[in-house]
């Protein structure tokens, strides 16, 4: 069996943490390290990562996610925060590109254009969709990344997103688009995993 298929397969939802775990912050570098190659939508990188392991902050938190106690338990919350006007950081992001050589002077220009079309013209629902899509790839790299390290995660949307908006101060460029527990599970309440769908009955080709 491959890693990346160990991975895959014992990666799960983690309902219930043991406390008491402290995650080093040589782990987080190493996670945001290897995060940072996830893909995004002209490589705008959209994802922004609210770190959150103050316990104080973390029942504040627990508070606005309607007090589930895996908020409480986990070692860690992640707030994934998506940027709706990361469009405008093109120019930045493919400055390094022109000077390289590797985007002539007309490709550059061509390809800031485009992405500023794009993203002015498809209003603030289309920003909102797109923050949110693209954080929520990367959330789910981010997931991977922490079991191969060894740690547990599960992915919220329970949680009421203006308070939690209010507690941190989060500016409103970012749309709040999930939040992750992450920790040790506790085996002892590990929930036997969950039906999955016959590949037939979610996969088609050519038509539906």
């Amino acid at each position: 069996m491959s890693e990346f298929k160990k991975i895959i397969e014992e990666r799960r939802s983690a309902n219930n943490f043991e406390k008491g775990f402290k995650i080093p912050d040589e782990d987080f570098a190493d996670i945001f390290g290897l995060l940072k190659l996830s893909p995004s939508c002209f490589n705008l990188q959209h994802a922004h990562y609210l770190v959150i392991t103050d316990e104080e902050k973390k029942e504040k938190l627990r508070d606005a996610a309607f007090k589930q106690y895996k908020v409480h338990s986990a070692s860690a919350v992640i707030i994934v925060l998506g940027d709706k006007l990361a469009y405008k950081n093109a120019e930045k992001i493919y400055s390094g590109m022109l000077s390289l050589g590797i985007m002539d002077n007309y490709e550059y220009n061509r390809t800031i254009e485009g992405i500023n079309n794009l993203y002015e013209s498809g209003g603030d629902e289309f920003l909102r969709t797109e923050a949110i899509r693209n954080a929520s790839l990367s959330a789910m790299m981010f997931m991977l990344i922490a079991k191969d390290k060894g740690w547990d995660t599960c992915p919220m949307i329970g949680f009421n997103p203006e308070e939690v908006r209010q507690i941190f101060n989060i500016p409103e460029k970012y749309e709040i688009a999930l939040l992750v527990t992450m920790g040790k599970e506790n085996p002892a309440k590990r929930r036997m995993r969950g039906y999955r769908k016959p590949i037939g009955e979610y996969v088609s080709y050519n038509s539906l």
